[in-house]
């Protein structure tokens, strides 16, 4: 009878490859039922044995918005540790717990949106945290580590499906939903997407998610250019999902398409496989997408291959072959093990840096501790923290580690009382958290802790809950555990009158805060501080005072300052500046005052500008919000238990002026990271010291005579551990090509070694340099080149103390002249420009230049053009409106430029209408040979690309 049983169907065949499985998946589904594959709320095909499906499960640092899980450090603090194997087994246990999550509901998706590849190139980028480096290549190196452990090692199941986000050149929250980033091919290649390229490669990765902004004019969700770039490195599928309400904004707030059947069918034929749009609803993508089918917008092959990427991915986490699958057996009790717990301790003090520190540090045994600040007894969480299941506090975690009696607390906030001028009495909590204005006398259910975060925010503490006065509910509680959520509800204003007056403003819903006349309730309902409530502000106490009688008590004080991840630099929200806010900073020169034996302690999300503080006090320790470890991990560092490991990742300017523009993209133009700034850092990218001291005594290098693009070169370093403690040294070496002929970073990073050394051991540590990794983005090739030529390496300790030098000489081809006579030369291939933007060629592919925003001229400059043979041009033109418009073509004679022809642009409307027009020059080209050529766009015009005509 056995043989009388129906085939297996491939798709059931688990010794066929995913793909073939997945195609044939693909013919069984319905036209309907593949249309509804492209929402992000996939619903079930019981008849295929397929289940519900979503996208998207939070997992940055930790399983997010599903409840308790295990936080660990976020990410910037996690590249602090430049520990690879660390980050492996976080993504390990990350990728377990979902798993867990997965399996107690089995609608949490297992593909993961982390790691967050996008560089940090500016440090008021509200995101900050959420991105490991500065440097592209750490950054990939470092997202590949923590993917891995998301994937897990199974060649053909995956733990989970990792997502890169957000492609591409996102590093804005202002206007960053309409925003154009100005990205020419150098910084695209060479600073952008290394950071994506480098997992992809790895095959650590299976899916993509594009940024909100625009790259050149065009929507990153309808760039096929950029899709197609990750794609045709990714041997296997690639799911591109669109961010929330992306597929939406193309015709709302980019006003990039006119309707939305246009606007699907585009992201669809870009690449964009799943969107994300409209939460559980997808009546409304699927009617879009099927009004671009009858329109003739798409085929059904567009809809096909975006289904037949999600249904490998699906394949790949074992839907359909759980008992193959090696991760299937993780039950939903795996969350918060005790090895998760050990694990987020050790991340949190592995990425603790010791900025400055003249012996302070690490602190006695018996010594007198004063730990004072506004993180000194609270773990803060970010938008995309889980539910730690526990936190230790700095403050916890000193009493633990030296003795409840050895600690002192001091938070800083002034404790107050809110008097109503309405009713007469005091404001106060009621059993149900309810505010009212009902307490006859100041005692302390009515005191209220006053934490001040800078530009006038604030958070309220309620002495008798304990918790945070919130205006969620218009009426106000005191009973928020957190500061928290997409819009907070915790935050408030405090408007003074003048008079011994205030007014209170909810930040959250712009209202103001009103006393109700019959029974004395809080509510947020105010439009404008002159209808709102006034109180009289009585002081309990001062927090600055409390603060210096501590630090007089103590031997050495902790100062706990930093950002809350909520408040002033978030998603949506970059930072105003780069300084710790006034009262933070005042806070410290209370303490130093009254004891010089001060430890700045920064947790932050982000680097900061700390000016005199950074020399005045004796330490200076900077963590990232380290997730529920925090105090332990800070501790196990502060007091030598751990012998400091973390290195910054990113360099913290010495003044705000050094960090350029936040909108320029451009690395190079705009001065950006420690491979472009003009100035020296405070702390330099790579810094962070150890407890002992590391000379550094000999660097050689071990390479061939004709080293090329393809050699490897060794440098060896020789360091000593001169002091009495062990020593965690990052040995560390970097690029430079001072006389390159392009612009080139002053110092890239090139290799890294951790090395442990005893007290007075001496060690060689080899280093393996890639020659590749010298290359440049060549514009006139379209290609990765090495250069010929003299290089540098330098090793040292960070990209600012970098005391030995070798030289490296690299064989080769130097690159040629630019040529007009083979083809065609992109005018976005230029190596020089000015008063002109990039903009969109065609609406779906290709860059072309017009004349910038408020300038009636630009150009573009093309270096060293080989006009031999050249008799005269043509030009790719359109129209960006109406009026005079013309290009020029100029020659450098000397030290001026020469015009020498002039191409006309027609007529017309149409911005996408492109002609070819000559331009016949009043001279003999040719004679001017090997020379620049500048472009200069007059009026209305955009350029596509030139090419030369034979003379004669």
């Amino acid at each position: 009878m056995a043989d009388d049983a129906p085939p297996t169907p491939p798709f059931r065949d688990p010794a066929l490859p995913l793909g073939d499985r997945a195609r044939d998946l693909l013919q069984r589904l319905t036209l309907d039922e593949r249309l509804a594959f492209l929402h992000q709320r996939v619903p079930a095909v019981p008849r295929l044995g397929l289940a519900e499906f979503r996208t998207g499960t939070e997992a940055l640092h930790g399983v997010a918005w599903l409840g308790t899980a295990t936080t660990f450090p976020q990410p910037v603090g996690l590249a602090a540790t430049w520990d690879l194997d660390l980050l492996t087994q976080v993504g390990e246990v990350v990728g377990t717990e979902v798993r867990a999550k997965h399996a107690a509901d089995p609608t949490v998706s297992l593909n993961v949106w982390a790691p967050v590849v996008n560089p940090l190139r500016h440090p008021r980028w509200g995101r900050n945290e959420e991105g490991f480096s500065e440097d592209p290549h750490l950054t990939a190196t470092l997202a590949t580590a923590y993917a891995r452990g998301l994937r897990g090692d199974h060649p053909v199941y995956w733990r989970t499906v990792p997502t890169l986000k957000h492609l591409l050149a996102y590093s804005v929250e202002t206007d960053r939903a309409v925003l154009s980033a100005q990205l020419p091919p150098r910084a695209l290649h060479e600073y952008e997407l290394p950071a994506f390229l480098g997992p992809l490669r790895a095959g650590v990765v299976g899916a993509v998610m594009p940024s909100y902004n625009l790259v050149n004019g065009r929507p990153t969700h309808v760039s096929k250019d950029l899709v197609d770039a990750l794609r045709d490195e990714r041997d296997g599928f690639l799911l591109v999902v669109s961010d929330a309400g992306a597929p939406s904004n193309l015709v709302t707030g980019e006003r990039y398409h006119a309707d939305h059947a246009t606007a699907a069918a585009a992201a669809l034929r870009a690449g964009v496989d799943s969107f994300t749009d409209h939460d559980a609803d997808s009546s409304i993508t699927i009617g879009r997408v099927r009004a671009a089918l009858d329109a003739g917008l798409l085929d059904e092959a567009d809809v096909d291959r975006a289904v037949l990427r999600q249904l490998e991915l699906r394949l790949a986490t074992g839907e359909l072959d759980p008992d193959l699958d090696p991760w299937a057996g993780i039950g939903a009790d795996a969350i918060d093990l005790p090895a998760h717990r050990t694990l987020a301790r050790r991340a949190a003090a592995a990425g603790v840096v010791v900025l400055e520190n003249d012996g302070v540090l690490p602190l006695r045994d018996g010594v007198r501790v004063a730990v004072v600040g506004p993180h000194a007894d609270q773990v803060c969480t970010d938008w995309y923290s889980g539910t730690p299941p526990y936190t230790v506090t700095l403050a916890d975690a000193l009493a633990a580690r030296l003795g409840a009696d050895r600690v002192t607390l001091v938070d800083g906030a002034d404790r107050v009382a809110l008097r109503s001028v309405t009713t007469g009495r005091y404001v106060r909590p009621g059993d149900d958290g309810v505010l009212v204005a009902d307490a006859p006398r100041a005692d302390e259910d009515t005191h209220v802790d006053l934490t001040s975060w800078g530009e006038g925010l604030h958070t309220l503490r309620s002495r008798r809950t304990g918790r945070l006065w919130t205006g969620a509910r218009w009426i106000l509680h005191a009973d928020a555990d957190r500061v928290g959520g997409w819009v907070v509800q915790e935050s408030f204003r405090v408007h003074d009158h003048g008079d011994g007056t205030v007014s209170v403003q909810h930040v959250g819903s712009g209202r103001w805060v009103v006393v109700q006349r019959d029974g004395g309730v809080l509510v947020a309902d105010a439009a404008d501080p002159q209808h709102a409530e006034r109180f009289t502000v009585r002081t309990v106490h001062s927090g600055h005072a409390l603060a210096a009688a501590a630090a007089r008590d103590a031997d050495v004080v902790v100062v706990a300052v930093g950002n809350d991840p909520h408040l002033l630099g978030r998603e949506t929200e970059d930072r105003p500046h780069l300084r710790l806010p006034h009262a933070q900073a005042e806070l410290a020169r209370t303490v130093l005052d009254a004891n010089p034996s001060t430890v700045l302690t920064v947790v932050s999300s982000y680097p900061y500008v700390l000016g005199d503080l950074g020399d005045a006090t004796s330490a200076v320790v900077w963590t990232a919000h380290a997730g529920q470890e925090l105090g332990h991990g800070l501790v196990d560092v502060l007091t030598g238990d751990v012998e400091p490991t973390g290195r910054l990742t990113q360099q913290w300017p010495a003044d705000e002026a050094h960090v350029g523009d936040l909108f320029d993209h451009d690395p190079i133009g705009g001065g950006h990271t420690y491979w472009y700034a003009p100035h020296p850092a405070r702390w330099a990218f790579g810094h962070g010291l150890t407890y002992s001291a590391v000379e550094y005594l000999g660097l050689t290098v071990d390479a061939e005579d004709d080293l090329d693009e393809l050699s490897v070169a060794t440098a060896r370093v020789i360091v000593q551990n001169t002091g009495d403690r062990v020593a965690e040294e990052l040995v560390q070496v970097y690029a430079a090509a001072p006389g390159h002929r392009l612009p080139y970073p002053r110092r890239s990073l090139v290799s890294f070694e951790r090395v442990r050394l005893e007290p007075g051991e001496t060690r060689e540590v080899a280093l393996a340099v890639a020659v590749a990794g010298l290359a440049v983005w060549d514009v006139t090739s379209g290609s990765f080149v090495v250069e010929p030529g003299g290089y540098e390496l330098h090793a040292g300790s960070s990209s600012g103390d970098l005391p030995l030098v070798a030289d490296l000489k690299v064989a080769g081809t130097p690159v040629p002249p630019r040529t007009l006579l083979d083809g065609w030369v992109r005018a976005v291939d230029h190596d020089e420009r000015a008063d002109v933007r990039l903009v969109p060629r065609d609406r779906d592919a290709g860059t072309a230049v017009e004349v910038a925003p408020g300038a009636g001229s630009g150009w573009v400059l093309l270096r060293d053009v080989d006009l031999h043979g050249v008799g005269g041009l043509e030009l790719t033109v359109a129209r960006s409106g109406p009026g005079d418009a013309a290009v020029h073509v100029e020659v450098r004679e000397g030290r001026r430029w020469e015009r020498v022809a002039t191409a006309a642009v027609p007529d017309g409307t149409d911005r996408w209408a492109w002609h070819t027009v000559g331009a016949t020059p009043r001279t003999t080209l040719p004679t001017w040979g090997e020379t620049d050529v500048r472009l200069v766009l007059d009026g209305a015009v955009r350029l596509s690309e030139v090419r030369g005509t034979r003379a004669g």
